[in-house]
């Protein structure tokens, strides 16, 4: 067996995984949104479980423009990776960047979210503490007036810095290294 063989069985095993994970990440989702699952119920999504389901899930909101993603997650917080290409996304929705813009934002940059989850009694708040876009983060106020400016200006229904209903009768997230879980309430 040649080198080139062994290397797409390691790479079709790799993408079995991911594949594997998001099939999982799925029934679980699907088994949440039935409604039908016994308060009390804890489900706990993994990091590659996540991290399989958003590589996933954006390529149909986002086809172009936006690649590797990866989830890390830590106590009460997650720190998201991937590269992304501003000037493509722009385009996909139909916007063109004016030139000045277009020299911002064409070309693949490194980006790295991190937020913490707070969450009780079915509702739930996301805080963004830092963005990095090419190694250069953004806190505070810049950070604030990044997420009122392009966030909230492209997409009105994200919910950041304030609370939003969980549904499905999800009491509230515990998000720990070893997973994030979602915890059924009455």
């Amino acid at each position: 067996m040649g080198r080139i063989s062994v290397w797409l069985i390691l790479v079709g095993l790799l993408q079995g995984d991911a594949h594997s994970d998001y099939l999982s990440a799925k029934q679980k989702i699907r088994a949440i949104e039935s409604d039908r699952l016994k308060p009390g119920t804890r489900v706990t999504f993994a990091s590659p479980e996540i991290t399989a389901f958003v590589a996933a899930e954006a390529k149909s909101v986002v086809p172009d423009g936006f690649r590797d993603p990866k989830v890390e997650l830590g106590e009460g917080e997650a720190t998201g990776t991937a590269w992304i290409d501003f000037g493509k996304i722009r385009r996909a929705q139909g916007q063109q960047p004016g030139w000045l813009l277009s020299k911002l934002l064409d070309g693949e940059h490194p980006v790295l979210v991190r937020a913490r989850m707070s969450s009780g009694s079915g509702r739930a708040t996301v805080n963004v503490l830092r963005v990095e876009v090419s190694g250069v983060g953004l806190e505070g106020r810049p950070l604030d007036f990044l997420i009122q400016t392009y966030l909230k200006a492209y997409y009105p229904e994200a919910k950041v810095d304030e609370p939003f209903e969980l549904g499905h009768r999800i009491d509230r997230i515990e998000v720990k290294p070893s997973g994030a879980s979602l915890v059924i309430g009455r």
